[in-house]
């Protein structure tokens, strides 16, 4: 690998690069910097780009001993994330100039383990559903999703090995498939969410994009500062229960031919591969979803509508009015229904290690006004379940489609394990 393919590498290759001697940090972020200059002016991946302060940090961890897990490894923050030595704008113009007093959890913690933060990523404004600048890597024409819609153009396009996202009903794993990236939504919990400006705070989860998935458990330990036990083996064939949704009419064609094709490889690959049902309660989780966001959305915004409402878009105000409308008690069943659901959703999983489900409906819509559908995301998001999204299909116009495994809560580890195996066999 010469200096200048040094942006192409892996997480992990990276680092036993740099173990090895081979390279060092200071040249694997200015191959990230020149990537970045050939291709910001398409991809539009960045709302704040820190060179100067990359590369000074680069050279410190050069001229030290390893500083941790992620030692040099160049990686994109989303913009929703709070960042002490950077401006935040979570998206709005009303945070043009805003610098946090201190790191969130989720940058304190990569930086402790020596990360180089690059700068931060595009989101959506507040993470909600009013599109940002960026691009889809693959065709400019086509949305990359929502909300992190930035660090998925970046890690697709080359520009840094890691980033993060924040995923409230899909903006992890849908973004990650449209540009066709590997990304983990951990179980709701495990990722710290101090300094992540609220959207709806009983949902919100910080997640990470790679290109392997050995590079998810490397962001995955960094993350949630846990022992990293190397890249996941994947030696064993999970028991795999492939379910559609209640959605299922939502999928595309692309969407539905990916599970299907992604089921017949892997059980002539040895996987038991069996159709699952979700129980008939879980049918209504997108409605109770849209409650408990729709009534949070005008407690977490107070500040911002009285004090700058003319400064919200239309598709925030409009969200924020149908919140206005919902009752304590909507609020109170839908959180009730919520709670059913995951307690339920062990006996639903019985007798599976992982369920292959769909990441998006199809792949990346044409135009940039939208970021797409979450229809199969939000309800594992309520679930507090981890997800998975695999690379490895395509749609009618050539762009990314994935697939998705879905684990039990708390037994990320375990999914990353099946995911290997799934991710192996897939390509």
């Amino acid at each position: 690998m010469t200096s200048g393919s040094l942006h192409e590498a892996t997480a992990l290759e990276l680092a036993r690069r740099l173990d090895a001697g081979e390279t060092t940090s200071e040249r694997i972020v200015q191959a990230c910097l020149e990537r970045i200059a050939a291709r910001e002016p398409t991809v539009r991946a960045w709302t704040h780009l820190d060179r100067d302060g990359a590369l000074a940090a680069a050279r410190r961890l050069d001229g030290g001993p390893r500083a941790g897990l992620l030692h040099g490894i160049p990686m994109g923050i989303k913009d929703v994330i709070d960042t002490a030595d950077m401006p935040t704008g979570y998206g709005s113009p009303i945070y043009a100039r805003h610098r946090p007093p201190s790191d969130a959890a989720t940058v304190a913690l990569p930086r402790a383990a020596g990360a180089v933060i690059m700068g931060k990523t595009v989101t959506t404004e507040f993470a909600n559903r009013f599109a940002g600048p960026t691009t889809n890597p693959h065709n400019p024409a086509h949305t990359p999703g929502g909300s992190s819609s930035g660090s998925a153009a970046a890690v697709a396009d080359q520009m840094v090995p890691l980033a993060t996202g924040t995923q409230t009903g899909g903006s992890v794993i849908r973004p990650a498939s449209y540009c066709g990236v590997y990304a983990l939504k951990p179980s709701f919990g495990l990722f710290g969410t101090f300094g992540v400006k609220p959207n709806t705070e009983l949902f919100d989860t910080v997640g990470v994009m790679a290109r392997s998935v050995a590079d998810l458990a490397l962001g995955f330990a960094a993350l949630a500062s846990v022992p990293f036990a190397g890249a996941p083996k994947g030696e064993a064939a999970p028991r795999i229960g492939v379910c559609r949704t209640p959605y299922w009419d939502k999928a595309l064609p692309e969407t539905q031919h990916a599970l299907a094709e992604a089921a017949s490889r892997l059980s002539r690959a040895g996987a038991t591969v069996v159709d699952v049902a979700l129980p008939a309660d879980f049918a209504r989780i997108q409605e109770s979803h849209s409650t408990i966001s729709g009534f949070e959305s005008v407690r977490n915004h107070a500040d911002e509508l009285r004090r700058h409402h003319g400064l919200l878009s239309l598709v925030l105000r409009e969200k924020i009015d149908e919140g206005r409308h919902l009752s304590i008690d909507q609020f109170r069943a839908a959180r009730r229904h919520a709670e059913r659901c995951r307690a339920g959703f062990g006996a639903a999983m019985a007798g599976y290690d992982v369920l292959l489900t769909p990441s998006a409906a199809g792949e990346a819509p044409a135009g940039l006004e939208s970021t797409g559908n979450a229809i199969f995301n939000g309800l594992w998001t309520l679930l507090y379940v981890p997800c998975v999204t695999l690379p490895g299909f395509t749609g009618p116009n050539r762009l990314p489609v994935g697939v998705q495994l879905i684990g039990r809560r708390f037994h990320d580890p375990a999914l990353l394990e099946a995911a290997a195996w799934v991710d192996r066999h897939l390509r």
